[in-house]
């Protein structure tokens, strides 16, 4: 099963091409059009001539405001920045992010998220990314960005590039088309990556007496949380058409602009 192309980045982690990805029909997603990544704090288009070639018109911040200013992005020259706020209107803006900063006191965080908590609570932000007023204003802007006839190569990234990236690559390839399988070994595809991107925090965590089991819930890609929002999407909208248009508010426009740019036909 196809997933995405790894860009050997060396100052951007977990940086993907979406291009090549197996469409219905012998279609396949345009390369060279949509990357997702972690964040570009680290960003240095001189030391890095395999970003500078993608040459990225737009990036599109998933993070919210805290990320943006302990980590801000170095933007490429001449590209976009568009700031898309998922959990603007999440409490301590998500649930992921407060179990994250939970890994920094070990004794705490086994009291409270023990007993299969965390992986509860990271369902949580799933069930946010589809239906939250401030999750569905930052997918639009996302899936607009895209569909920008003559916008040039978009890249989307959240902090580690897992939770609010993998939602929003897995909503542009099941408006594209794609099948469950696809969709699903995608957002797996990551765990590599993000394993290594927070192999410090785990190790530091684990060190201090910290319960595996929940490092494991709070820095892993889990199917069963993919499986969460897809769920939420179809048990509220029925399909992600329906949800495009009625949850996200996309014109038919947009998604038929959104199709025209990234399929490739067989």
């Amino acid at each position: 099963m196809q997933h995405s192309h790894i860009v050997d980045s060396a100052t951007v982690a977990n940086l993907r091409d979406l291009g090549g990805i197996d469409l219905p029909g012998g279609a396949r997603v345009r390369p060279g059009l949509a990357f997702r990544s972690g964040q570009l704090d680290r960003l240095d288009p001189a030391a890095d001539p395999m970003f500078d070639a993608l040459g990225v018109r737009t990036v599109v911040d998933l993070r919210s405001g805290p990320d943006r200013a302990a980590f801000p992005d170095r933007v490429p020259g001449g590209a976009h920045l568009l700031v898309a706020d998922v959990l603007a209107d999440r409490a301590g803006n998500g649930v992921t992010a407060a179990l994250t900063a939970a890994l920094a006191d070990p004794a705490a965080a086994n009291r409270t998220l023990g007993r299969g908590r965390a992986a509860l609570a990271r369902c949580e932000d799933y069930r946010a990314f589809v239906t939250s007023t401030a999750a569905r204003h930052a997918y639009k802007q996302l899936l607009t960005a895209l569909a920008h006839r003559g916008g040039g190569p978009v890249l989307f990234h959240c902090t580690a590039g897992r939770d609010r990236t993998g939602w929003g690559a897995a909503l542009i390839l099941l408006l594209l088309g794609a099948d469950a399988e696809t969709v699903r070994t995608e957002y797996l595809s990551v765990g590599p990556a993000v394993h290594a991107h927070d192999a410090p925090v785990r190790e530091r965590f684990l060190a201090g007496g910290g319960d595996p089991e929940i490092a494991d819930a709070v820095l892993s890609v889990r199917a069963e949380y993919l499986t969460t929002a897809l769920d939420t999407l179809a048990d509220r909208w029925g399909d992600p058409e329906t949800y495009a248009r009625v949850g996200l508010g996309l014109k038919d426009e947009t998604l038929d602009s959104l199709r025209a740019r990234l399929v490739q036909p067989s």
